[in-house]
């Protein structure tokens, strides 16, 4: 069997849609189709389930997709350490973060010094996170939560307060800082299930017994702070995001609760290779946010 057959495969696997992987994979869906029979000719098993234009993975092709997964990953990891070795200055970085602002810096400085290493980003919850490591779907992960896997390794980045920002004529305005008691029954603003900031309002509401009101879900952070100013609701917020111009349409609050609290991660595979643009990039962001600490002020 060659590569690309098993190629073909895994992409026609992790999207169970001959017809989707074609167009991922660029090539026509007959020959894709041919591709795949001969594959299985080759085994002499199927292995998918077809049901007219639907195909799943069976239980041969379901074991059959943990060692192409293990050996294609084993063959890209030594073309890139060959090329590391080679000295080539050169080389692809992918990064998942719940949250692009935290890179937005870091890419600042990053980018002209390397001119030949291509950044690609994505955001993604945390288990969408953890999933693409453990795919192999991208080099690096930035995380607000911890991610599950006996394999991840991780360097704390950042340990921020998270306030409270309320728009500047709410009745707690004036207070500089409010337990959880006086939040109860204010509409929040927040994240989708599966984002730090929503994990940590439901936690904090629920260690306080609070029921929690949430009049918004969405991930445009540059919008956050017009709809707060708005008098939509009210919203967590990490130091990261505190700036003059943030200041000026909204108040920070402290929240009397030390949990209320955000920590920072750059998350990787201790059990892959992790290609030397990659590590360049890791070290980088660890350098800039520890260059970065210290108190912050409002």
């Amino acid at each position: 069997m060659d590569l690309l057959a098993l190629r073909y495969f895994q992409t026609v696997a992790r999207l169970e849609h001959v017809g989707r992987a074609a167009e991922k994979l660029r090539v026509a869906q007959p020959s894709l189709s041919r591709t795949l029979a001969r594959l299985e000719s080759e085994l002499g098993v199927p292995l998918f389930d077809r049901h007219g234009r639907r195909i799943r993975l069976n239980r041969f092709g379901t074991a059959f997709l943990r060692r192409v997964d293990r050996a294609l990953a084993e063959l890209d990891d030594a073309r890139q350490e060959l090329d590391d070795a080679a000295g080539l200055e050169r080389g692809t970085v992918t990064v998942a973060a719940e949250s692009l602002l935290a890179l937005t810096e870091p890419l600042r400085t990053f980018v002209p010094g390397h001119p030949l290493v291509d950044v690609r980003l994505s955001q993604a919850s945390a288990e969408g996170m953890a999933e693409k490591l453990r795919s192999g779907d991208v080099d690096l992960c930035i995380s607000s939560q911890p991610l599950a896997g006996n394999d991840i390794r991780s360097r704390v980045l950042l340990d921020e307060q998270v306030f409270l920002c309320v728009p500047s004529g709410h009745r707690l305005a004036g207070r500089g800082h409010v337990g959880l008691a006086d939040l109860e029954g204010e509409p929040f603003l927040t994240t989708r299930p599966g984002y730090w900031q929503r994990a940590l309002v439901e936690r904090l509401f629920a260690k306080a017994g609070l029921e929690l009101h949430i009049v918004c879900e969405g991930d445009e952070a540059a919008v956050l702070f017009q709809l707060i100013d708005a008098g939509l609701g009210l919203a967590l917020v990490p130091s990261l995001g505190l700036r003059p111009e943030t200041s000026r349409t909204v108040v920070w609050l402290d929240v009397d609760d030390p949990d209320c609290r955000r920590v920072l991660s750059v998350t990787w595979r201790e059990d892959t290779y992790l290609s030397a643009a990659a590590q360049r990039f890791r070290d980088h962001v660890v350098e800039h946010f520890h260059a970065q600490a210290g108190p912050r002020s409002r």
